[in-house]
């Protein structure tokens, strides 16, 4: 449904983009979700048919040639570089599809009500809970948690994302996560299992193997499931980089798709460039003594 002050698809309604997943599940295709930290990325990973668009503050690190961690450090304001990634380069080039805000929702200096008004306001159809510190484990999530800092923060942020009537695609890394969200009302829930491997700055081993990753994503799914049947799933990360890892995680649990981010828009990059430019690296030059 275009938007009538713009002509482009953006915003749509949460209604509108649950509807949107359902018919790609309906034509058994995998739903595919994918992190843009740039405009071009945007706009060419809408051309490939991506059902939705993901704008988080890792995006940009990304893209800058550094690992997605980097989102999770303190190094810029996690919301403010969401924000202006989606006002000045993604929402203004992306046609059609739903494009959703990455909230670091922990943040103890965002009135989270105001800032989500903000979100809606600017076209964004959905929220993700991005930084996230599901994947931070430890003491340092323990003391994140005592201090006010913790993943309940990012539970509270869904549920007043619910209440406005945004779509909601959160990161969990444990079944009891799971079980959160769908209780304050998540839309679409990813099983994180990990940073991905693979690429220039990802990590070289997995976390957990594709056999843990499997049953850690089923696990994620069984809780989720219990409270809310009528939720998304999607994989993410650790081993699962390529389309054949997908294919296999597809197959082997229950998911309806696959969260793509350094493995969609960064290894495209790394692999397209450095081959385009070999190819121009290895023209010569004609005889110039003739």
């Amino acid at each position: 449904m275009p938007n009538p002050w713009t002509g482009k698809g953006n915003p749509y309604t949460r209604q509108e983009v649950r509807d949107r997943l359902k018919t790609t599940i309906q034509q058994q295709k995998a739903i595919i979700a994918a992190g843009a930290g740039t405009g071009i990325s945007a706009k060419f990973i809408e051309k490939g048919g991506a059902d939705l668009i993901i704008i988080y503050n890792s995006g940009r690190f990304r893209m800058a040639g550094h690992g997605s961690t980097a989102g999770l450090m303190a190094y810029g304001d996690a919301n403010a570089v969401a924000m202006e990634i989606g006002e000045f380069e993604v929402l203004p080039v992306v046609e059609e599809i739903p494009v959703i805000c990455g909230v670091h929702g922990s943040d103890p200096r965002r009135r989270m009500w105001h800032h989500l008004l903000k979100v809606k306001e600017m076209g964004f159809s959905g929220i993700n809970n991005f930084p996230t510190h599901s994947i931070v484990d430890g003491h340092f999530r323990q003391v994140l948690e005592e201090t006010g800092m913790g993943f309940n923060k990012e539970v509270e942020m869904v549920r007043l994302a619910s209440k406005m009537d945004l779509f909601s695609i959160v990161y969990v890394a444990h079944p009891e996560e799971a079980r959160q969200m769908a209780e304050v009302g998540a839309d679409a829930i990813i099983a994180h299992v990990g940073t991905t491997v693979g690429g220039s700055v990802g990590v070289v081993e997995a976390s957990c193997t594709m056999d843990d990753a499997i049953e850690r994503t089923n696990a994620i799914m069984e809780a989720g499931k219990a409270v809310n049947p009528d939720l998304f799933f999607l994989a993410h990360g650790g081993p699962i980089n390529t389309p054949e890892d997908v294919h296999q995680i597809l197959n082997a649990t229950a998911v309806h798709g696959f969260v793509g981010a350094s493995s969609l828009e960064r290894m495209g990059v790394e692999a397209s460039l450095t081959e385009l430019t070999r190819q121009f690296k290895a023209l010569t030059l004609p005889n110039q003594n003739r």
